[in-house]
Formats: structure tokens, sequence, C-alpha cells
């Protein structure tokens, strides 16, 4: 570019500079195009070849941002408001392709909204470009639109070469994401891998657990994190201090049952590695849009899962099933997340009938039929319903039964015992309880803290007022978390033998003479019934199955 004399210059007048730094995830570790080197060499042509007048206001500076983008590089945005408003009116990079790789955004800042703002733009680099001192090479010149367009082509480039590295590593599973999902961490030797979080983990574990085996609705799952006071994936990820942005829009810290589908449907949790569910639309566009199932990629026993195969199929299974859970109550039924169909193997779900006799009295039947049926159509599973009293009775004496053929009764009693002392989710949530009443005593003690600041002169009242406010208010939810834990500490209790008379006999005198839930969740895996009445018990000790058949005209519904 042929050199141009400087314009006359008004000695008042001072440059209100902002130097623009930007830095590609695609430069990685080359430090010539560093964010240090990008202000060194800024600094330099500064205390060198600069002249006029000039104070730097401020520094622009996008780190791993692309340049194609426009709206997604904010520091940039930022700089415009700035331009706009009087802040700054002289705007200096590198290099052109650090402003811009995008050949339409160069023109129409170059070229329409500089001008209009009389911002100065300096380019130090080859082409040097100075708005000031030569405008006529922006719309006269040739050099810089080729030089743009040469930058853009690069950036296209750039973009195919990336797009095929990430689509082979797609395809040998290795993972890419800029964050591990919920559930799981990078591993620190090798981040394409995943490893299994331990610290919410058992909560994904606990949301299959909900909806599969005790066939809770997604909304009452969103309910019970909630009260349990569990930070939901975004709000994890920010407690962990990474730079988590999920939406533009405030996240609470609160469940969703939209967060909840996602989890219950990811396959990533029983070892799949699964990508490629989104894409950008092109190098300039950088908006994401969601791919077809076909053109996701799916890679098979990657990692280690978090839930097994068997219950994340139920849980498919079960997918347009009811909730377990009565409107209002708390309690699971008796056989809840028990009872599946032999023909199909799909979850019963339990439905209670009326009828009226001749002298005008209600009659009330409980009973379970094939969740297929109700769901999906009569062509897709024989009809095939059942009893509630009849299965209880016939599980009471399949117990019985296979308690009277067992060889190591010693066995079984200390499986059982195991079972009632070192329950994972009830020790969990004991640590949670103890955690969050912690909590509860620092607010209190900071609240405490805080008179004694006000009294003493360190804190204003109006400071005084405002964090005490603050604090009763954390102080309040945490103290409702608690009631809740307490409830879910009952609940589990219940289920794990705790509180349960029936399991606490057992235990004394080997004999099982009612049913209750606590006892059925220690002995039993699952329970299949077939068309004709016949249940098949699956038993958690010495891997026996126990079969009975209802004939009578009484088990037919």
């Amino acid at each position: 570019m042929p050199h141009h004399k400087k314009r006359e210059w008004a000695e008042e007048k001072r440059w209100l500079v902002g130097p623009y730094i930007r830095l590609s995830k695609d430069d990685g570790n080359d430090e010539s195009l560093s964010v240090t080197n990008q202000k060194k060499i800024i600094m330099d042509f500064f205390e060198r070849e600069f002249e006029e007048p000039y104070t730097i206001v401020d520094w622009y500076i996008d780190d791993g941002i692309s340049g194609t983008t426009g709206d997604e590089r904010v520091a940039f945005q930022r700089a415009i408001h700035d331009m706009k408003s009087g802040r700054i009116n002289c705007m200096p990079c590198k290099t052109l392709s650090r402003a811009f790789r995008n050949y339409a955004d160069q023109g129409y800042y170059l070229e329409q909204v500089f001008p209009t703002y009389e911002l100065r733009f300096i380019s130090i680099g080859s082409p040097r470009v100075d708005t000031y001192l030569d405008p006529d090479a922006i719309i006269d010149g040739l050099e810089l639109p080729i030089n743009g367009l040469m930058n853009d082509r690069y950036a296209a480039k750039t973009s195919q070469d990336v797009r095929r590295t990430f689509d082979m590593k797609r395809r040998k599973g290795e993972f890419i994401g800029a964050f591990a999902p919920y559930g799981f961490i990078k591993d620190p030797t090798d981040k394409n891998k995943l490893i299994i979080d331990e610290e919410v983990a058992p909560v994904v574990r606990d949301i299959f657990h909900w909806r599969g085996n005790l066939g809770m609705s997604k909304a009452a799952i969103v309910k019970r994190l909630n009260e349990l006071g569990v930070l939901n994936p975004t709000a994890y990820k920010k407690h962990k201090g990474f730079n988590y942005q999920a939406s533009l829009k405030k996240n609470d810290g609160l469940w969703s049952p939209k967060t909840v589908s996602r989890i219950l449907e990811n396959e990533m949790y029983i070892g799949n590695m699964v990508q490629g569910k989104q894409k950008v639309i092109s190098y300039k566009v950088h908006k994401k849009i969601h791919t077809h199932e076909e053109a996701w990629y799916i890679v098979k026993g990657t990692h280690e899962a978090v839930v097994d195969q068997g219950l994340f199929d139920k849980v498919r299974a079960l997918d347009h099933r009811t909730t377990r859970v009565a409107p209002g109550e708390q309690d699971h039924h008796l056989l809840s997340g028990f009872m599946c169909c032999m023909t199909c193997g799909r979850g019963m779900r339990r439905k209670t009938s009326r009828s009226q006799r001749r002298d005008g009295t209600v009659r009330c039947h409980v009973y379970y039929d094939c969740s297929t049926r109700a769901t999906k159509g009569v062509q897709f599973c024989k009809p095939n319903s059942i009893r509630e009293d009849v299965l209880q009775e016939v599980i009471l004496k399949a117990i019985q039964l296979q308690l009277e053929q067992v060889v190591n009764m010693t066995a079984v009693v200390s499986a059982v015992h195991q079972h009632i002392v070192s329950n994972p989710p009830l020790l969990r949530l004991k640590k949670q309880h103890a955690d969050q009443q912690e909590t509860l005593k620092k607010l209190t003690a900071a609240i405490d803290d805080l008179y004694v600041d006000w009294k003493s002169g360190d804190i204003t009242k109006a400071d005084y007022v405002r964090m005490k406010a603050n604090f009763e208010k954390k102080s309040d939810d945490t103290g409702k978390v608690i009631l809740h834990i307490e409830k879910e500490l009952d609940l589990l209790s219940k289920e794990s033998g705790e509180d349960s008379p029936a399991l606490k006999t057992f235990l004394n005198d080997q004999t099982v003479k009612r049913l209750d839930r606590s006892l059925i969740t220690a002995f039993i895996d699952h329970i299949a019934v077939k068309e004709g009445k016949e249940i098949t018990i699956a038993f958690k000790f010495d891997n026996e199955q126990t079969k009975a058949v209802g004939a009578s005209e009484s088990n037919q519904i």
C-alpha cells in the first residue's frame, strides 16, 4: 500500500483507543497469535509509530471465539456499543483477520458502520489499514477486498478441516464436547474420554430408579429433586466453576420435566457415546439446529455405564406409563416397580375398577394389567391382568415356600441385614441431611455476626438490613430442604427395612407372616405375569424362581 500523508491534526483532539484482540479456538497454542503477543504488538505500534495524543480507554478481548461470528463475539459487540456512545473513537488490532474473517462483515463495518461513527480503524499487520490516514483505500482500492475474500475462504477451509476432524473423532467414539454430560467428567489423562462423576452420578441413578422401578411421573421426579435442594445440571456446572452458558435466560438452579426427560432418554448413561445431535448451519451462521437421529454418531461401550441396560430399557418401555404414586401421596404402592408382563416384557399398571351390585352398593377391585395394550393398542399384546389381592396372596406363599427350600439361610439373613444397614441412597441422604444442617448452622451464625458488625460500626444499617434479609431467606430455604430430606429419609427407612416389623420378624426367627414393601424390596427382583394368570417371581437370593398359577374363576378380572 502506498504511503499517504497524515491529515492536518488538531492539537486539542485526542484519540480514545479501544484495541481489539481475538484468539480463536482453531489457533490452539500458537504463541504468535496469543492474547499476550497481540497486546505486545499493539502497544509497540503505539509507542513507536503513533504520534498523535491518545488514551487507551479499554481492551476488548474475545478469547476462543471464531472470527466469522458477529453477535457471539461479546467483546467486539461491546466495542461497537462503546463506539456508538462515543467512549472510543479508535480501534486498532493486529491484523484484519483478527477483526474479520467474514468477507461480508469486513465490507459492512469498514465501508458503512465505522465511517458513520467516525471510528478510526487500524490494522497493524499486512496489509496496513488506517481509515483515518487513508480512507480512500477502503472504497477505491482492490487490496483490502481481495485480502478479505482470502481470509473468508481460509475460514471456510479451516471450518471444513475442523468438521472432518470432529466427524472422525465422533466415528471413533471420542468425546469432543466442551463440557461432559451431567453425571460424567472428562478423564484428566484423556480429554476425549468420559469417566463417572461420583458426586452426581447417584442423582442420575435415582432419576432412573424413581421412573423405572417406582413408576414416578417426571413431574413428581422434578418436585422431589427440587424439594431436596439438588442443583440442576446447569447450576451444578457453574457451582463447580465451569464457564458454562446453557442459554441466555437466567438459570434458577431448579429442575424441569424437560431436563429429566433428556437424562432418561440419553444412551450416554448406559456407556454409549452419542454425539452429533446438533450442528451449526455454516461457518458463517453459528446458530445450532437439531439433526435427525439417522445422522447421530452412536458408538457403543465407550465408557463405564451409570445405569444398567435393563433399567434403561425399562424406563423406555414405561415412557407412557402413568405414575405409581397416588396424587397427594408420598408412599408407593406395595408392588410399584416390580410388575411386568411376561408376553411383551413391559411394565404393568395398577388400576381400580368399580362395579355396582344389585343392592346398589359399589364394589371396588384393584388389579394390574399390561401397559402396552393401554398405551399402544390391543394388537400389540395379549389380554393380561390379575387382581392385586390374588397377587399378594401368591407372593406371600411363594416367599414362605422359597425360604423353606433355602439351603443356606445364614447367607440370606446376612444379605437382608446388609440390605438394611448399607443402603447407598439412604446413606447418601443422611449425609445430605447433615450437610444441610451444617449450612443452616453457618447461616444462623452469619446473621448473629452481622448484628455485631453493625453495632461496632463495620457496616451501615442499610447494609445490615439488606444482608440480614438475604441470609434469612437462605436460612428459610435451607430449613424447607431439611424438612423434605427428613420426609424422604422416613420413606427410604421404611423401604430399606429400618422400620419394617416384617423384616425384623424375619431377622429374629426367619419367618415371614405378612407382606410390606421393604420385605418385597429385600427379597424380590421382579414379578412377571402371563395371560392365564401364571406368575413368575424372581428372587434376589439363590438365583431361584417360583411359579404359581391361579386357576380359579375368582382370579379373573
